[in-house]
């Protein structure tokens, strides 16, 4: 695999060690129905070297089956899981993989590209720090594109890297990449002020995914991997609201009763004054409990517990914030 390391067969606890304080990025694949979303995490997976060989096996043999890429092999199927999915070569359900580097940890939602699944897309995308815009070369910049960004947009996303994809479907040529980004670019002024990057590629032969390609140039930019190895996510970082949203009540017994989530943003501290929303109640923080510990304080993407001074009323769904510092609530955009 891509971050092998000595260390595996040395010493695996400094190992996994080493392993654990990588960054996570949390990414999603979106665009236009057969733009080649899950196509490209297949390719990303498969050329960083993060397939087992029975899986690598099981593909080969339903690639010769499905006979839909010319013998060659079919890593849409790493992803499309599915039997409606295989069966009408589409994405439906969003699908969530993992992987890492030497740099980075990942974790990858391919999102599906059809109109009657956005909102699938939606929720691949609300936990994301960068979107991949896939775009064939040659079809251009459809409505599905715009609404795909648009959404991206919406959620927060500041990154977003516009593969025009297919490349090898229209001889590589510049003027067709030159003439869809400049599409992009103009309708993109709509958006918040988002950090763009434009490439190339062919996820089907592997071009500019994960290593430059011969087959184009006059691209002088970098391959789609180290673009996601070295964008900065940290300074994205809301430290300043904090937002906690309940996602399960945990009451192992009568004496303890906790609410579990993850931080979406700012710093929690025990003895914060807090209010629950959408009911008003408020509270103190009586105590922040993680797994194996008890912490004077959390913030942004850290998963925790908890407990409250008062036995009040909180659902999962609820958001706990600071009673100073309360979200303003609207009923559209």
């Amino acid at each position: 695999m891509s971050h092998k390391s000595e260390l595996i067969s040395s010493d695996i606890n400094a190992y996994l060690g080493q392993h654990e304080r990588k960054e996570l990025l949390r990414l999603l694949t979106c665009g236009s129905v057969d733009d080649g979303k899950s196509t490209l995490i297949g390719r990303l997976l498969h050329d960083s070297k993060m397939i087992y060989e029975d899986q690598l096996a099981a593909i080969e043999a339903d690639s010769a089956k499905s006979g839909s890429t010319e013998g060659k092999l079919n890593l849409a199927l790493l992803v499309d899981g599915l039997q409606a999915e295989r069966e009408q070569g589409i994405t439906i359900d969003v699908a969530y993989r993992y992987f890492s580097t030497s740099k980075r940890k990942f974790i990858i939602a391919d999102t599906p590209g059809h109109e009657q699944y956005t909102r699938n897309m939606a929720t691949g995308a609300s936990t994301c720090d960068l979107a991949i815009i896939l775009i064939d070369a040659r079809k251009g910049v459809l409505t599905q594109t715009r609404r795909h960004s648009f959404i991206a947009s919406l959620l927060g996303i500041k990154h977003i890297i516009v593969a025009i994809n297919k490349m090898d479907l229209v001889n590589y040529e510049q003027s067709v990449f030159d003439a869809i980004k400049q599409d992009y670019l103009e309708f993109s002024e709509k958006l918040d002020p988002t950090d763009f990057h434009f490439i190339p590629l062919s996820a089907l032969n592997g071009d500019n995914v994960v290593n430059i390609s011969e087959n184009i140039p006059w691209y002088e930019g970098n391959a789609l991997m180290p673009i996601l190895e070295a964008v900065e996510i940290s300074v994205n970082r809301n430290y300043s609201d904090f937002r906690f949203p309940v996602q399960y009540v945990n009451r192992p017994n009568l004496n303890f009763r906790g609410f579990c989530g993850t931080v979406a943003s700012g710093v929690v501290r025990k003895g914060d004054s807090i209010k629950v929303l959408p009911s008003g109640k408020s509270s103190r923080i009586k105590s922040i409990v993680t797994y194996d510990e008890e912490l004077e304080i959390a913030f942004t993407d850290m998963a925790i517990t908890l407990t409250l001074e008062d036995e009040i009323d909180v659902s999962r769904g609820d958001v706990i914030a600071h009673s100073d510092n309360l979200p303003t609530s609207h009923d559209s955009f």
